[in-house]
């Protein structure tokens, strides 16, 4: 088979470009890098080798974070030991006694009730007002109480009397019997009183300085009853 003039030539400008492409591009062995791959994180740790001072290298022991940080101390627990448990006392079991049958009834507010009628009760003393005793006190302490103002009117005595305050007031004792509970409240007061006689003379106090008044009440009220009104029934006072 004989090849013409021209099919020689375009033969060998074919196997000139085969030569020129291969030497550009080699071989392919299914070893060559991508173009582009994506990054590694595990690539970033620290093997010793790399220089790069602008990436940071995180620690391969996760302790190395916190290992030069301050702990807190390690505290050995204490052996469990038994808490203290006071006695039961009569004016705590007393108290529950009442809550168990008073459903509203709370200390702190009995406490601030008695400090009223506390001041109340000195107060219409003082001044012979028998009518607002009589509502706040039974029938026994009213009688002692309209006694001492009987005398001190025939006489023909006065009292000045400014009440200034309670310093005190706290609860000594409690009881419930048969339904009835009593409650006794120690009142530490200050008060400024003058008794005078019915030219103004002085019998006793003095109207530039404060008095102390210690006194222990006791008030008392029928559990259930419909009257809420706790009235006092027994007084000391303590010199």
């Amino acid at each position: 088979m004989s090849l013409d003039f021209f099919t020689i030539v375009f033969f060998a400008i074919a196997v000139m470009v085969f030569v020129r492409l291969y030497g550009v591009l080699g071989q392919k062995t299914g070893s060559e890098r991508p173009p582009f791959r994506p990054a590694d994180p595990r690539e970033g740790a620290d093997d010793g080798s790399a220089g790069n001072d602008n990436v940071i290298q995180l620690p391969r022991n996760p302790d190395a974070v916190t290992r030069d940080l301050p702990r807190p101390p390690v505290s050995t627990p204490a052996p469990e030991q038994a808490p203290d448990t006071p006695p039961e006392t009569s004016l705590a079991a007393a108290l529950r006694a009442i809550m168990a049958t008073e459903r509203g009834f709370d200390v702190a507010r009995f406490v601030d009730g008695a400090k009223v009628a506390y001041e109340m009760i000195v107060t219409a003393y003082a001044a012979g007002d028998r009518r607002t005793l009589k509502n706040l006190l039974s029938k026994e302490v009213f009688e002692s109480f309209t006694g001492g103002i009987d005398d001190r009117e025939k006489r023909g005595e006065k009292v000045e009397f400014t009440f200034v305050g309670i310093d005190k007031a706290d609860l000594a004792e409690a009881s419930v019997k048969s339904g009835k509970a009593e409650i006794t409240v120690r009142f530490a007061a200050k008060v400024i009183q003058v008794t005078r006689t019915a030219d103004g003379g002085i019998v006793e106090g003095d109207p530039a300085r404060l008095t102390d008044l210690i006194d222990v009440w006791t008030f008392a009220r029928d559990l259930g009853a419909s009257d809420p009104n706790w009235r006092l029934v027994d007084t000391r006072a303590v010199d």
